[in-house]
């Protein structure tokens, strides 16, 4: 009787994880919206073309690798090998805050170049001449870098709880509660990032 309680308390999904389940849904409606937005006012016309920044394919390679360290970090603590588990989220952290540093880098590029052409007044590429007095091209554009800059912020912050908490020397307990739900997050993160990257190398 015992076994079989435990067996379907087992099956139940942690209320957290349920929350967490959730709230990656909405952020995936949300981004699949903005997207959506995005395609149906290229399709209008007057739309500023861009060229993305060679450092966003060095940062999705990088975030895919700390997916990836993630998930063997999981592992480690779950197997209680803890100086392995310490080692690969102190990777996992050193590359999320390098991913950081490229997505601000290759943004701040993007938006140079857009300025470089609002000085000049108009721009010229393969498909059109667009006056750039507040195209909306650029609104879009920022308003998706800035919500996914946000939800990055919010990993990176998930990170550090985790790594200081790895580094801690009264750990007695391996619940892997918390570390499956921020992992959870990451690697959702990573999947976000990529589906962003393929969309607007296809719309550059």
């Amino acid at each position: 009787m015992n076994t079989a309680v435990q067996q379907v308390e087992r099956k139940k999904i942690h209320p957290q994880k349920f929350m967490m389940w959730l709230a990656m849904a909405s952020m995936s409606m949300a981004f699949a919206g903005l997207t959506s937005g995005y395609m149906v006012r290229e399709a209008q016309g007057n739309w500023r073309y861009y060229n993305l920044p060679p450092v966003f394919t060095y940062s999705t390679v990088v975030i895919f690798i700390s997916s990836i360290s993630m998930a063997f970090g999981v592992r480690a603590f779950k197997s209680r090998l803890m100086p392995r588990y310490r080692m690969l989220i102190s990777v996992t952290l050193i590359l999320g805050i390098l991913f950081g540093l490229l997505q601000f880098a290759g943004f701040y590029q993007l938006y140079h170049q857009l300025q470089q052409v609002r000085i000049n007044g108009q721009v010229l590429n393969d498909r059109t001449t667009v006056r750039l007095n507040g195209n909306p091209s650029e609104s879009f554009l920022f308003i998706i870098a800035g919500l996914h800059l946000v939800h990055l912020l919010g990993g990176l912050i998930a990170l550090l709880f985790v790594f200081f908490r790895a580094f801690r020397t009264n750990v007695k307990t391996y619940n892997a509660t918390g570390l499956e739900i921020v992992a959870s997050y990451w690697h959702f993160l990573d999947a976000l990032w990529i589906y962003l990257f393929v969309f607007f190398l296809v719309n550059q």
